[in-house]
């Protein structure tokens, strides 16, 4: 390719960067990490909110201090609670020690809470409470604890219909999104696609190429899973072609969808089939599913009960 890429680490984390897209959001991390609001950041799951996310930490004057990061999605309900804001010795069955939640972990740094939009009510109310420079005490605590944390959150889900569903408290989102930073989804940024590609190829097999009809194949197809899904390709066609030479794609079934057109008509209809189709490939394994569309379990669950069918209803059909 002839665009200029550009490869940034933040936090460990490498951003490749090709699109006027990534980079304008990557500016405007840059931009806003001065600052000492909170920040929410938006966008399709894998898309890169993470990496925006720690660019904000990178860039801002906390750089130094602690990075703090939960995916509020990968735990149970029961533990977010605890896991935020620590818990005494004896709190609980299996409390057999005192431990610091997340909030004391992140002190004088950012806290970056991922898929924000999957807190329940009650930690909801106490995270608002905090947010507002309350002392809050550990779970079973006696003693109350102050923190100076920024707040860096982000969601793939629609903060304002989970707010008029009731879902989501409206207080909540207005002090979490005091600025609100979008990462644009992979299928919109093809110079980053084609990047992408590259880097996670030869980082497999240092050497290997793309013809330019696998490169057209990779830039014109809509990416459901973003960088996740593309990751898993890549690494696929590194170590199951025996050539150097990758001269063309063939997408998994799990991963075709709409009319074969190539204009599927929404994005929902886009990501429902992907959905149905992978668990279909995976024998309705959500597990499974969800590791080939790289996406949470959680989230193929809560879509499928969007589309009011359970998964037992699905294996059934399949």
């Amino acid at each position: 390719m002839d665009r200029r890429v550009d490869v940034f680490e933040f936090l460990g984390m490498k951003a490749i960067v090709a699109s006027d897209a990534l980079r304008d959001a990557l500016h405007k991390a840059a931009r806003i990490a001065g600052s000492e609001a909170s920040v929410l950041i938006t966008g399709e799951s894998g898309s890169g909110k993470e990496l925006v996310a720690r660019a904000i930490h990178h860039f801002s004057c906390r750089s130094d201090r602690p990075w703090v990061d939960l995916n509020c999605a990968a735990l149970p309900e029961s533990l977010v609670e605890s896991e935020l804001f620590g818990y005494e010795k004896g709190a609980f069955s299996g409390a057999a020690n005192s431990k610091a939640g997340l909030f004391e972990m992140a002190h004088t740094g950012t806290l970056f809470l991922d898929e924000i939009g999957e807190l329940d009510a009650r930690v909801q109310v106490k995270l608002l409470r905090i947010l507002d420079g309350t002392p809050y005490f550990r779970v079973g605590g006696t003693r109350k604890v102050s923190v100076d944390v920024r707040i860096v959150a982000a969601t793939n889900q629609n903060l304002l219909h989970l707010m008029e569903e009731g879902r989501f408290r409206k207080d909540l989102y207005f002090r979490l999104s005091q600025v609100v930073l979008e990462v644009p989804p992979l299928r919109s940024r093809p110079d980053d696609i084609e990047a992408l590609a590259l880097h996670f190829l030869t980082r497999q097999r240092p050497g290997m190429t793309l013809s330019p009809k696998a490169l057209e194949q990779l830039r014109s197809y809509s990416w459901p899973g973003n960088i996740r899904e593309l990751k898993n390709l890549m690494t696929r066609l590194a170590l199951e072609n025996e050539d150097s030479h990758v001269g063309s794609i063939q997408f998994a079934p799990s991963r075709e969808f709409g009319d074969g057109s190539g204009s599927p008509s929404s994005l929902e209809e886009i990501e429902r089939d992907a959905i149905f189709r992978a668990l279909e490939a995976s024998g309705g394994n959500q597990t499974k599913a969800a590791a080939m569309l790289g996406i949470s379990i959680r989230t193929i669950s809560r879509k499928l009960k969007s589309y009011s069918q359970s998964p037992d209803h699905y294996q059934q059909a399949i």
